[in-house]
């Protein structure tokens, strides 16, 4: 516990301030850089995970198949073109989504492309897809062997030639089906609000003809859908509704948000320039109350993943309290530091023995049952 405070400490008063007067994007690409290389050796491997590792039974869960050492895990968009798988179970995650990874490579929007919104604990983010492709993503990972599941998201080429409806299925499929043998489940990105032609399969029939497709592909791993944050319970349970005559298995909730009115974000942050979708805290209320809707909904049918302002422990909590079975953050991270997903885990055993159950999967959904235990 006391190293805990000195690497938070450490963090707050050291890394980020260096971090942090720097190019957002810059500083992004040289903590890939540098995780990358203490990912290529056993004894650098070994030293983070002395310094960050936190490991309990009760976060251990078996989900569609797949063993998940604990329920945190690093969201799409981090790790563009999965360059951290390794290290990454070192830091203390219990899986890792990659991408999202397109069937093309794509540069992505032009920079700047990432800012921070510090006093709403937020980014502004415009990458557009920036991927290096699936081709050289799945020759990056076909022959490695991963400590925590890896999930890889799948989005459409960000491109004006993907933009119509049957070019754009064809997109998604070809980038699926490049990506079978890696990873042990898929994430359908559905929801990215950078890249050309906005957001087409939030409308259910062209989500209706995008899964038909992948439905005709054979694989026997799971397959989520990222769904928006913006979305209200009726546009939601409409895609459910169309989930429910395809193979998904779950959803993950939820994805930036475009509403920039939002009271969680400090207005005179803003500036003209700035424009994408934002994470971090002004998510977190969003994408909470679409778990619970979720959860109330279809949770007997689909496994929650909850994604959006994660940053202590009972934030993790609270949406697991509310039907995720997983969840997922990379903002959190960016603003607390690596520490942070030891500090989650160790949190959520606490909150475990405090409400009295015995595991983490007895507190999913919890918030809407009459008692705990």
């Amino acid at each position: 516990m006391f190293a805990t405070k000195l690497q938070r400490l450490g963090y707050r008063h050291f890394c980020k301030p260096f971090f942090f007067r720097r190019d957002p994007e810059w500083t992004h690409d040289a903590v890939c850089l540098l995780g990358e290389y203490l990912g290529r050796y056993k004894m650098t491997r070994a030293f983070v995970r002395g310094m960050y590792v936190y490991e309990h039974p009760s976060l251990q869960q078996t989900i569609l198949g797949i063993s998940f050492p604990n329920p945190i895990g690093l969201t799409e968009g981090f790790d563009k073109d999965a360059h951290l798988t390794r290290i990454l179970p070192n830091v203390g995650f219990g899986y890792e989504v990659i991408g999202s990874v397109t069937a093309e490579p794509c540069e992505g929007n032009a920079r700047p492309r990432l800012w921070r919104l510090s006093e709403s604990q937020a980014l502004v983010v415009y990458y557009g897809l920036k991927n290096d492709g699936s081709d050289e993503i799945y020759h990056r990972l076909k022959k490695e062997e991963f400590k925590i599941p890896l999930g890889i998201s799948i989005a459409k080429t960000n491109s004006p030639q993907t933009v119509e409806l049957s070019a754009g299925i064809q997109d998604y499929l070809k980038g699926f089906t490049r990506m079978l043998d890696v990873g042990h489940f898929f994430v359908i990105n559905i929801s990215c609000p950078n890249a050309f032609g906005g957001e087409p399969f939030n409308d259910p029939v062209r989500l209706d003809a995008l899964l038909t497709q992948l439905d005709s592909v054979k694989t026997d791993k799971p397959l989520f859908l990222k769904i928006a944050a913006d979305l209200s319970f009726q546009e939601l349970d409409r895609l459910i509704s169309v989930m429910d005559r395809h193979r998904v298995h779950g959803m993950i909730l939820s994805n930036l948000t475009k509403k920039y009115d939002r009271p969680e974000i400090r207005q005179g942050e803003l500036q003209p320039f700035m424009k994408g979708g934002i994470s971090g805290r002004p998510t977190f209320q969003a994408s909470n109350s679409l778990i619970a809707h979720a959860y109330l909904e279809a949770g007997d049918r689909y496994i929650i993943i909850g994604a959006g302002g994660i940053f202590t422990a009972e934030d993790a909590y609270e949406k697991i309290r509310q039907g995720a079975s997983l969840v997922q953050l990379a903002t959190g991270m960016i603003f607390e530091g690596p520490q942070l997903i030891g500090e989650l885990n160790k949190g959520l055993v606490e909150r475990i023995q405090r409400d009295g159950f015995q595991n983490i999967q007895q507190v999913i959904g919890s918030a809407h049952k009459k008692s705990y235990a």
